[in-house]
């Protein structure tokens, strides 16, 4: 597990990271707010487990900042991250036809994402009213949450999605090039450094062989 972050100052959501999203994946944004998770939650008082997702495998699908979730789930899901794995729609339903649409607009979105531990206290869950009859009043929350999706609301353009992943893209492309840079100068200083060791061992060399001669004479 990672350390424990402090989402938002006060201790009142902390976050601790149990699996890692890929380096290149991305968080919600106001481009895509809807989100899908599994998650359980219990009760941090007596570990009780009071919902969860994953009896029945089925992902709870909210948009970000609607009022929709506790607090604690609005400032956390903005902070997870999930990656985004795009095929080329159109070369793939050219090969097998449009019955497949439905399957590859599904792949075309098929993503990993982060799993975090957040302990979300009162005043960011359900407060002094609680949520009866699972959660009582005062009640302190433990979640484990996956953030399995982030998308942009029907009908809009995935333009900004893709201009992300092509900084990202761009981004890597630029760190492998200073990266190769970088070695071929190593490489360079380390041929410097060997060719001029041999010009100094070629002259200790001769050296010894001048000394040689002298020693001959008679």
């Amino acid at each position: 597990m990672g350390d424990s972050i402090d989402l938002t100052g006060d201790e009142g959501v902390i976050k601790k990271i149990v699996r890692q999203a890929k380096p290149d994946a991305l968080s919600p944004t106001e481009d895509l707010p809807l989100v899908d998770v599994h998650y359980e939650g219990s009760l941090a008082e007596t570990g009780e487990v009071f919902d969860t997702t994953h009896e029945d495998n089925t992902v709870f699908s909210f948009e970000l900042g609607k009022g929709s979730v506790i607090r604690a789930w609005d400032i956390a899901l903005r902070s997870m991250k999930v990656k985004l794995c795009s095929v080329d729609l159109f070369s793939v339903c050219s090969l097998w036809g449009a019955k497949f649409l439905l399957l590859i607009l599904f792949s075309s979105f098929y993503q990993v994402g982060e799993v975090a531990k957040l302990t979300c206290k009162p005043e960011y869950a359900y407060g002094s009213a609680g949520s009866p009859p699972d959660v009582p009043p005062d009640a302190t929350l433990i979640f484990e949450v996956e953030l399995v999706a982030c998308r942009p609301r029907k009908g809009s353009s995935l333009g900004s999605v893709s201009e992300e992943r092509a900084r990202l893209e761009e981004l890597k492309r630029q760190r492998e090039l200073a990266a190769a840079v970088k070695e071929e100068e190593k490489k360079k200083r380390e041929e410097a450094k060997a060719a001029a060791a041999a010009r100094i061992q070629a002259k200790m060399e001769a050296k010894k062989g001048q000394g040689k001669g002298k020693g001959k004479g008679k």
